[in-house]
């Protein structure tokens, strides 16, 4: 009896250890991360950042093998910044392609209409590039932030308005949908806390470029300031449209997604009385020996493309997500994998390079910061 017993317990084990090896078998050689990502449109430009800064450093863990003889493989798909197209890349993310985490993902409305799939699962989802206050809900034990939220930009930005330019008339142009929604009671709450009301308002359809409207119900009111939540075209057009209205003060205040290295190319580089928000330290500040890096690798893998804001920040991230990798003792696994990431995510913070808004203006061709 005992010899069965140990026979069956012998055999126990080694369905265990089968099914943990199964369990992981995506992840051990080949650990693949999924995404969905505007890579056609309206916002294309942005999407392409994002996955060309990841890459970067993916292919060169890769090719200096910081994984040892492991391989990380980024798969994304093309989304066109629609959420329908997201919830079907998200499906065959998860199906076909059986990711091991889900990294990148761009946009609020896209990222909203996967939410319910996102919290049946316990897949890890990475760094999306997105402020949304949605994503940042403690419960949610799989979604990792490393950016600071539309929020905190937004409260950056009305506070050197209010605080320090003593300025009271704040408007707000932003895109009819969640991820304008998000900023335009960030926006309220933030006047609000300095006993001011909104000024004006005007919005625009996600994907088009209908700025008409907003641009008249705005122009009318003469804000001091307008607080931007949507995409680079559709902003740079509002801009350019505005000023050919007449001579103007109005400072435009663009939060990061608005893409600032895009919009400032879109405006010809006028940039006169404009502001800029973002959420990592500028790509031009090769004193801080990460984005010194960045510079090096990124320029290594794509010499053809310019830096900015948002190739960084995704490279910053991907580079993250190798060190979790790197030091996971054992079988990677999804669980050891978040823990290391939620140490790294507070490391990284604590350098200042993420949990931080940074205001700009740019002038002589670069971005100057303005907080110090």
């Amino acid at each position: 009896m005992k010899k069965l017993l140990f026979v069956l317990s012998l055999f126990l084990v080694s369905l265990i250890t089968i099914y943990i090896i199964n369990q992981d078998k995506i992840n051990q050689n080949k650990i693949k991360f999924g995404s969905s990502l505007p890579l056609s449109g309206i916002n294309k430009e942005l999407g392409l950042s994002v996955k060309d800064g990841a890459l970067a450093y993916f292919k060169y863990a890769n090719k200096n093998n910081l994984l040892g003889k492991k391989r990380v493989k980024f798969i994304s798909y093309d989304d066109q910044y629609e959420p329908e197209l997201t919830i079907e890349n998200l499906k065959k993310l998860l199906n076909k392609n059986k990711v091991f985490a889900l990294f990148g993902f761009v946009g609020t409305p896209t990222i909203k209409a996967i939410m319910p799939i996102l919290n049946d699962s316990n897949i890890p989802f990475v760094a999306p590039f997105s402020g949304a206050t949605f994503l940042r809900k403690p419960q949610r034990s799989n979604f990792i932030n490393f950016r600071s939220s539309y929020a905190d930009e937004i409260e950056q930005l009305i506070s050197y308005l209010v605080d320090q330019k003593y300025l009271k008339k704040i408007a707000i142009f932003y895109q009819n949908d969640d991820y304008g929604d998000d900023g335009y009671i960030a926006t309220i709450l933030s006047l609000k806390k300095r006993h001011l009301n909104l000024w004006a308002e005007g919005t625009y359809r996600r994907n088009t470029l209908s700025v008409t409207q907003a641009l008249y119900d705005i122009k009318a009111s003469k804000p001091e300031a307008i607080i931007m939540v949507g995409a680079y075209k559709p902003v740079a057009l509002f801009i350019k449209r505005y000023r050919k209205m007449g001579k103007s003060k109005t400072i435009f205040c663009n939060i990061s997604f608005v893409n600032a290295d895009e919009l400032v190319k879109e405006l010809q580089y006028k940039t006169k009385n404009m502001i800029f928000s973002q959420t990592v330290p500028s790509y031009n500040d090769i004193k801080i020996s990460i984005v010194k890096q960045y510079r090096d690798i990124f320029k290594e893998y794509y010499p053809n493309s310019r830096y900015g804001f948002v190739s960084l920040e995704s490279y910053i991230a991907a580079k993250v997500n190798i060190e979790a990798l790197r030091e996971i003792k054992g079988y990677i696994t999804r669980k050891k994998f978040l823990e290391k990431l939620r140490i790294l995510a507070k490391k990284y913070r604590n350098k200042k390079i993420f949990g931080r808004v940074f205001l700009f203006k740019y002038k002589s061709n670069k971005f100057i910061k303005l907080n110090e």
